[in-house]
């Protein structure tokens, strides 16, 4: 019996996993922002700070599932992981900074976005590379998404100077009318919105859960040994490929519906109350 049929059995039930089934997490994967880290605070909440301590007392292996830059991840104190997805999968490197696996944008898809920003419409787009990001321009949308994530604004500069076979990722700061006619030309990507104000733009077949694969590759951890906290539409693929997938109590409908569990919010101990509940800690 396999860990996701084991909880609808036992949800059905409403009782907890028996040890047998507990002991089968070997690896969880948390989102950042929404997840770990309140977006009223911007720190990750006292009680995951005791769940993530009690976790790695087990053995059990933490990493990070999100859609920043490594560069921009300012928010996790000195909480230490052994790996991290970024740039929602594009980009997986492990503890000591060593790429595993990266998957970037097609050069043709950087250079007609060029031609279409130069020509047809402009919108604010963070390029993120290997290496750095780089903004083109900065608006009142941009300073509310900053300002919402805490997220530390990247020098702005021309993209025509971009190297365009380097990038891994696009942040885009279109709404969701402009979506469609831009996605048209960057054929090679596609759109992993979690927020009306902007979207991450990755290449085609990139999402977390192709991360958490070749991290779990890389660490010989089976999937049916895993878990994972998320709260966005980016979060979606991953809540549904892992062995048990949590949706924090902040998400919207249709994250909860890909999840095999609804815990709490980030604000209300979410995460802590989730691996209490299926005694995981």
């Amino acid at each position: 019996m396999t860990l996701r049929s084991s909880l609808f059995l036992y949800q059905a039930k409403d009782v907890s996993l028996p040890l047998h089934l507990q002991s089968m997490i070997k690896a969880i994967f948390f989102d950042i922002d929404g997840t770990l880290v309140s977006f009223n605070t911007h720190e990750i909440p006292a009680s995951t700070k005791k769940a993530l301590t009690e976790l790695r007392e087990k053995g059990i292996r933490l990493f990070i599932a999100t859609g920043r830059h490594k560069l921009a991840i300012n928010n996790l104190g000195d909480e230490v992981f052994d790996g991290f997805v970024t740039m929602n999968g594009s980009y997986c490197i492990d503890q000591q900074g060593k790429t595993v696996y990266k998957h970037r944008i097609p050069t043709k898809d950087i250079e007609r976005l060029r031609h279409y920003l130069n020509e047809d419409e402009s919108f604010p787009c963070i390029l993120v590379q290997e290496r750095s990001m780089l903004l083109n321009y900065k608006n009142e949308k941009v300073e509310e998404v900053l300002d919402l994530l805490n997220f530390p604004q990247p020098p702005i500069g021309d993209f025509r100077k971009v190297p365009a076979d380097g990038v891994y990722q696009l942040i885009a700061f279109f709404d969701v009318d402009q979506e469609k006619r831009i996605m048209e030309i960057l054929s090679g990507c596609e759109s992993t919105r979690w927020c009306s104000l902007f979207t991450d733009v990755v290449p085609s077949g990139s999402n977390k859960s192709v991360g958490i694969d070749r991290l779990l590759e890389y660490y010989g951890i089976s999937i049916e040994e895993t878990m994972a906290f998320g709260d966005g539409g980016n979060d979606i693929a991953m809540l549904e490929h892992v062995g048990l997938g949590v949706a924090m109590g902040n998400s919207d409908d249709k994250v909860k519906q890909s999840a095999d569990y609804v815990t709490d919010s980030v604000d209300c101990d979410g995460i802590y109350n989730a691996l209490k509940r299926f005694y995981v800690i």
